[in-house]
């Protein structure tokens, strides 16, 4: 068996490479579950993991890290949970839905026909707090991003590229093309574990106007 590739982060992360969805997620939860690690984040193709500087070196989290990966990794579900949201399409809440279907040569029914057909997988949070990556849509949709971004996007917004979705948890800045809106909170301050979306989740898109 290879060695697990896995490089320095700084003085106080390490970054383990792994392709594998299902395989990441399950060993970023098993990580998460250890409370070995300051923070377990998993990423599009990998995961890294803070330590804390002042009890561990690199090298010595290093090898912590190749223990722990040396244990079996536990059975994993295809996905935590599945969330249902409810989508406007279009008009003011999807501003780039009419260009990116005129663009793909597709009827706007059409495009959304295709967005709501199966369930989105949630593989990462990124660039802004709680904006969730989903992947599982047909790669042969060919959306590049807007070549000026927006400076403000609501929250609750939907953004799309080729092969994937992108989800605002909180209005900020965005360059994707945005299709439609949730009115459903991804965020509530008041809670330990404020964002409702999580690597591993399920996310089926249901347009707002026919149900």
């Amino acid at each position: 068996m290879s060695r697990p590739l896995i490089t320095f982060c700084g003085d106080d992360a390490l970054r383990l490479e792994t392709l594998d969805r299902p395989t990441r997620l399950a060993r970023a939860r098993q990580l998460q579950d250890s409370s070995e690690w300051i923070e377990v984040v998993p990423g599009w193709r990998d995961i890294t993991v803070q330590f804390d500087p002042y009890t561990d070196t690199p090298q010595s989290a290093q090898t912590r890290l190749l223990n722990a990966l040396a244990k079996p990794l536990p059975p994993v579900a295809r996905s935590m949970e599945a969330v249902m949201l409810p989508v406007h399409f279009g008009g003011a809440n999807g501003a780039d839905l009419k260009g990116i279907a005129d663009s793909l040569d597709l009827s706007e029914s059409d495009l959304i026909a295709q967005l709501t057909a199966r369930p989105l997988d949630v593989d990462m949070l990124g660039f802004t707090p709680g904006f969730a990556y989903m992947s599982g849509l047909n790669e042969e949709l060919e959306i590049p991003r807007l070549s000026q971004p927006r400076q403000q996007v609501p929250p609750g917004s939907i953004g799309l590229i080729t092969g994937q979705c992108g989800l605002y948890a909180l209005a900020g800045p965005g360059g994707w093309p945005l299709i439609g809106r949730t009115d459903v909170s991804l965020f509530d301050a008041s809670t330990d574990d404020p964002f409702r979306l999580h690597p591993g989740m399920q996310v089926q898109l249901i347009d707002a106007a026919s149900s």
